[in-house]
């Protein structure tokens, strides 16, 4: 009780001390460039959070001050200032423009430059704009964050991540992916590993510190023959130099739910067609059963991360453990266990220095019946679930529906394990270490090697018991499993020096590499027809590569890049590919007649280079190959054996191949423009790109008895495509207590097929795009003049109530007759446009981020729709009647007319991508948030069907999207 009352006492004492030592100061902040007073600069007591902003005119008044404290001054784009409080009244600030902004280091190939220097087409996304989530595939954390990059978004199935489409892509059917580097990795542009769904998969988004994406031809072409579709830079994360211990846990729980379903027939729908005399009633149930509610449930999601760090004077170090666990709505799973390690080592006084990154990642997938989803659209709704025994319903257990052997099993039964499963367990192992040597008698001459290692086995099986309506149907085993290896070794010199005589900066790189890929994929299936094969192939690269840049007089930029490629995929007459690539910048901004004026930036650039093309699947296709028969299939009967049994020889079949294959070739022009304004506050960047492709390779159809088979990878053509892209960025808000940054970008984009060399018609064209309904059809085409996802339809002819007649269509032609050569091109499935909205809000400890996306332009060919939205979808069933797409309804078509233009359906769209809210707790010691994200929260579209964001552009049996609802929870000690 003493005690109690002599603390108290003390307290009586001190309270006036207190009140009396604390003071208040004033005073006027401008800037040093133009002596501008300068609204907004944050005026905080350190450590406390006792602070204001400045006024309209630059004024500040701070309160309660205790003579010690140090009042920090900050404003964005200037240089963040201390000063110690000793009883001023008054303390005026000049604040310097900070250049760190411009000088922020951005990777190119083999090097690095700044934001400042950089004349390529370059944009960097780091961790504080990387959409929130619960995200298991990295591509998605940059989905709609910079223009020119389209990331789609990934189907409902677990550990689907989308696609990335730089600038449209540069090929037809070849691919269209960008070039994926690691930490100095190249990756296998085929997915890296086989039975995964997504090629960064292994990648754990957490550990990813940001993605540089290079976009034109002057930045790609030092990786000369896989640039041709952009290139993408991921670096992970490391520990920083004196970093004290950080111990991370992040946890994010998630609940995923399909967020839209075929609008198929109702059961009540469905029964008002008993009318049709056609329709046998018999046959219908007593339920009403939606068999897409019943197939599709909440899918659960879970991702742990534990991560360690340190950093000393001279050795740093990362270790996180990863744990991603994601259900998708069929139940299907994916699931990834990951450690990924970095360790940085310097020595011999910071001249050397050693990086090591390692990751040891095992995926797993436990995949379901995606057919079961074509299956429940059409479905009788009529009928049950399961029988009154227990067991499931089958159209064969209706006694009521005899010879019903074709007929489809029952959706849910189909996702059962033990009717059909299939599952892929994948172990990796992405490995680079890297030396980074500064000479000792040349500080300015560094020397780095690069070695990699992606090596990944997988070990699947899968396992169907038929079709239950079947009594004569075998079950289908298949065990498989596979090797992907993929070795690099590049090294390269770099000189990089003021050269004051001449007030310019040289920077000159040259190397060489060396890549080797090695897959090798065995499979063994037993049933009906047992099948086993094993397939080895292996490719190489070798390169050599240069670059030279200069910086004149802080001003004028020149830069030049040469690779060489030889790549084992061609013959030796084409084997190697050369691909320069050049382009120049101009700092308006840094002239001296610049000083005094409104830009804080304001760079000219412009660039053009050639890039290649070298994935054609077959990795030789230039060479005559001869596949013997396996497993008695294509063996010839030659004789009898003394007992009068046939006796089956093995044969050799020789495959189709093209000697004069070469490499597909894209040159690419762009000039750009930045500005920055008000200390880059508010930022601006305008790019133009023209891309001409030539010698484009393809698999194609071609004329009977032209080779040895009827589709061939060859160079067929030539294609052209361009753009614009704009970028906004700035800060709207930028007080203590609340921050708002936003950024805008827009692309505008056009593709044409300009040539096609198989044939000198100028109507030729070659059919793509494989829709469902009757056999072998095709929707689109490829033609000169037309962008390559162009649709190739009848146009409809409509009744005067706007109903489309069946079977009538635009006499293009005007022969009296609806003929093939009636079919037009129309409409495509590339957008014209396409955007992305990002705004980042701060109150306090709240922080809310969300994201937009969008295109415009756009079409899908709905085949849902043209394939089951007739009457004989459900009348015309061997054995059995299906359900039909609710379009019947609007249309009453009896047969199927799958080349209508009715179907071609705008696809326009603006997605809500991604919102996330969080709250920073406030503890002295710990950093703890707590989070909530949505994603896929909302879209507004006129597009009847599943979704409008088809890579494609053709709906059928799609996986839905799901809309993802996340808890995170992030703790650091």
């Amino acid at each position: 009780m003493k005690t109690i009352f002599s603390a108290l006492l003390l307290s009586i004492f001190m309270v006036p001390a207190l009140i009396f030592g604390q003071s208040t100061v004033s005073g006027t902040i401008t800037d040093e460039a133009n002596a501008m007073p300068l609204p907004g600069v944050n005026v905080l007591v350190k450590g406390t959070t006792t602070g204001t902003s400045t006024d309209f005119d630059g004024n500040y008044t701070l309160e309660n001050v205790n003579n010690g404290d140090t009042i920090v001054f900050s404003y964005l784009g200037f240089v963040t200032q201390e000063v110690v409080f000793n009883g001023q009244s008054r303390i005026d600030i000049t604040m310097v423009e900070d250049a760190a902004q411009l000088e922020e280091i951005v990777l190119i190939g083999y090097g690095a430059t700044t934001k400042q220097d950089a004349t390529g087409a370059v944009e960097k996304v780091s961790t504080e704009e990387f959409n929130k989530g619960a995200i298991v595939a990295p591509q998605q954390l940059i989905a709609g964050k910079a223009a020119g990059v389209n990331v789609t978004a990934p189907s409902g199935a677990a550990g689907d991540g989308g696609s990335i489409r730089i600038r449209g892509g540069s090929s037809l059917t070849a691919t269209n992916d960008p070039l994926i580097v690691i930490d100095g990795l190249p990756i296998d542009q085929r997915g890296g590993a086989q039975g995964s769904r997504s090629a960064l998969n292994a990648i754990n988004p957490e550990d990813i510190e940001d993605f540089v994406v290079l976009k034109d031809a002057s930045a790609t072409a030092i990786y000369g023959s896989r640039a041709s579709n952009g290139v993408v830079l991921i670096t992970t994360k490391k520990g920083s130099t004196g970093q004290p211990f950080k111990l991370e846990y992040g946890l994010q729980v998630s609940t995923r739910r399909v967020a839209n379903t075929v609008n198929n027939l109702s059961a009540d729908q469905y029964r008002t067609l008993a009318d049709d005399p056609r329709f046998d009633p018999s046959g219908l149930g007593n339920t009403s059963t939606d068999w897409q509610d019943q197939i599709f449930q909440t899918g659960i999601g879970a991702i742990h991360n534990l991560t360690a760090s340190k950093g000393y004077d001279n050795f740093n170090f990362r270790v996180n453990f990863n744990y991603a666990s994601q259900e998708g709505p069929l139940k299907d799973l994916y699931e990834r266990v990951a450690l990924n390690t970095s360790f940085v080592q310097r020595a011999l006084d910071n001249d050397l220095k050693m990086t090591l990154v390692a990751k040891v990642i095992q995926d797993k997938y436990d995949y379901k019946n995606e057919g079961a989803i074509g299956q429940a659209v059409r479905f009788d709704p009529t009928q049950p679930v399961f029988n009154e025994d227990g067991s499931f319903y089958q159209y064969s257990s209706n006694p009521n529906i005899p010879g019903a052997n074709l007929a489809p099993a029952n959706p849910v039964w189909q996702l059962q394990k033990e009717n059909w499963n299939s599952d892929q367990t994948i172990q990796r192992v992405i490995g680079n270490f890297n030396i980074d040597y500064k000479f000792w008698f040349l500080k300015e001459l560094r020397f780095v090697v690069n070695a990699g290692l992606d090596y990944a086995e997988n070990n699947g099986s899968r396992f169907d018991r038929g079709n239950p309506n079947n009594p004569d149907a075998i079950a289908t085993p298949e065990v498989s499993n596979g090797l992907n290896r993929n070795t690099n070794l590049d090294f390269y010199f770099n000189y990089k020096s003021n050269v004051e005589s001449i007030n310019t900066v040289v920077d000159i790189t040259a190397g060489h590499a060396f890549q080797e890929f090695y897959i090798k994929s065995f499979f063994d299936r037993g049933g009906n027809a047992p099948q086993s094969n094993t397939d080895i192939n292996r490719n190489a690269l070798e390169s050599y590569f240069a670059r030279a840049s200069f910086d004149i007089s802080n001003r004028y930029l020149i830069s030049a890049n040469m690779r060489a490629d030889g790549s084992s995929r061609f013959a030796d007459g084409n084997r190697w590919g050369y691909f320069p690539g050049v382009s120049v910048g101009w700092k308006v901004s840094n002239e001296s007649w610049m000083e005094d004026s409104a830009f804080s930036n304001f760079k000219i650039r412009g660039g053009w280079g050639v890039t290649g093309q070298q994935e054609i699947g077959d990795n030789y296709g230039f060479l005559g190959v001869y596949t013997p028969s396996r497993n008695a299939a294509a063996n010839v009967q030659f004789g009898t054996d003394p007992a009068g049994n046939p006796v089956f020889i093995q044969t050799l079949r020789p495959e189709g191949f093209d000697e004069n294959l070469t490499w597909e070739q894209t040159s690419q022009y762009n000039v750009a423009l930045d500005l920055g304004f008000f200390s880059n506050r508010l930022t601006a960047t305008v790019d133009a790109y023209y891309k001409e492709t030539k010698d484009l390779l393809a698999t194609v159809p071609v004329p009977a008895g032209a080779n040895l088979t009827d589709l061939l990878t060859t160079n067929v053509g030539e294609l052209i495509s361009r753009g614009i892209e704009f970028t906004l960025g700035g800060v709207i808000f930028n007080t203590e207590d609340f921050n708002w940054d936003a950024n805008f970008n827009l692309t505008f984009q056009r593709f044409e097929v300009t040539k096609l060399s198989l044939s000198n018609d100028p109507n030729f064209f070659i059919p793509k795009g494989g829709i469902s309904g009757g056999v072998g059809n095709q929707i689109q085409i490829l033609k000169p003049g037309f962008d390559p996802t162009t649709f190739f339809v009848f146009r409809q002819v409509y009744d005067d109530q706007g109903r489309p007649i069946e079977g009538a269509y635009v006499d293009v032609n005007g022969d009296n007759q609806i003929t093939e050569a009636d079919r037009q091109a129309y409409k495509k499935a590339t957008p014209d446009a396409f955007f992305g909205f990002t705004n980042s809000l701060r109150y306090k400890a709240f922080d809310l981020n969300f994201t937009f996306r969008g295109a415009f332009g756009n079409y899908v060919y709905n085949n849902n729709a043209s394939d089951t939205g007739n009457l004989n979808a459900v009348l015309n069933q061997p054995g059995y009647q299906a359900n039909a797409h609710a379009d019947v309804l609007n249309t009453g078509f009896e047969n199927q007319n799958l080349f209508s233009d009715y179907y071609i359906q705008r696809a326009d769209f603006v997605r809500l991508d991604n919102i996330a809210l969080g709250y920073n707790l406030p503890f002295e010691n710990t950093k703890l948030r707590v989070s909530l994200t949505a994603t896929n929260v909302f879209i507004i579209t006129d597009f009847d069907g599943l979704d409008p964001e088809l890579g494609d552009g053709i709906q059928n049996n799609f996986y839905p999207r799901t809309r993802d609802i996340v808890l995170g929870l992030n703790l650091t000690f």
